[in-house]
């Protein structure tokens, strides 16, 4: 997120006076709005405000380098003290999404733009582990390094099927499992040695996101 306090010294002057007037209204009067902001705190901010605009002042007319030096570190303090006290009691309740666009202070996106799944399935070979083991090597494209993942992706799905029979739909794969480690390992019941194992992949994205395409059904023997 950029940083929304103005760096124009005529802007951030008016930002940073308007934020004061806007917390202050909200924290004072019979029956506040406000009640979580420490008048410690308020007086602190209101302070750091006065430093800055005595030295800012000074430079709006016939000014030295000492006077912009002291203007530029008065505008740094007030900058280091601005940001941590927007995160600590202006980004919750009570404060509402609408006081921080008046503010001028940006809300957090709670719908981030969705990403789009891959257009392509990863590549796998099946490998004999040990009995009753077979591990699952799989790969972003032919020549990709053994565990790669496309941009954006988190986790491989990977779909299992025992048949006596060749099984050649991807959505007859009744097993699934979610692979983040290289190679995933798949463990056997004893009954299912000497069994083939059919197996398809899919990248994942997160839930809301989606899936990639199917690979193609790949089988191996289970040892």
């Amino acid at each position: 997120m950029a940083d929304y306090v103005p760096t124009n010294d005529e802007l951030f002057d008016r930002w940073f006076k308007f934020l004061i007037q806007y917390v202050t209204q909200k924290c004072t009067g019979s029956t506040p709005a406000w009640t979580h902001i420490p008048q410690a705190v308020l007086a602190a901010l209101a302070g750091i405000y006065a430093a800055w605009y005595t030295a800012y002042s000074r430079t709006t007319g016939p000014y030295t380098l000492v006077d912009t030096a002291a203007k530029n570190a008065a505008k740094k303090a007030a900058r280091d003290l601005v940001h941590p006290f927007v995160n600590q009691y202006l980004r919750f309740d009570p404060v509402t999404d609408e006081d921080r666009l008046a503010m001028g202070i940006p809300n957090k996106d709670t719908h981030p733009t969705p990403k789009k799944p891959p257009k392509t399935a990863p590549s796998f070979s099946i490998v004999q582990l040990g009995p009753g083991v077979l591990g699952i090597v799989y790969r972003d494209g032919e020549t990709g390094k053994k565990g790669s993942k496309p941009k954006g992706v988190a986790s491989v799905k990977i779909c299992m099927g025992v048949s006596d029979e060749p099984i050649t739909d991807q959505e007859m794969l009744s097993a699934a499992k979610k692979a983040t480690k290289c190679p995933y390992v798949w463990r056997f019941r004893e009954s299912d040695r000497g069994k083939r194992a059919y197996f398809a992949c899919k990248w994942e994205l997160s839930k809301q996101d989606g899936e990639g395409p199917w690979s193609e059904i790949q089988s191996e023997i289970i040892p």
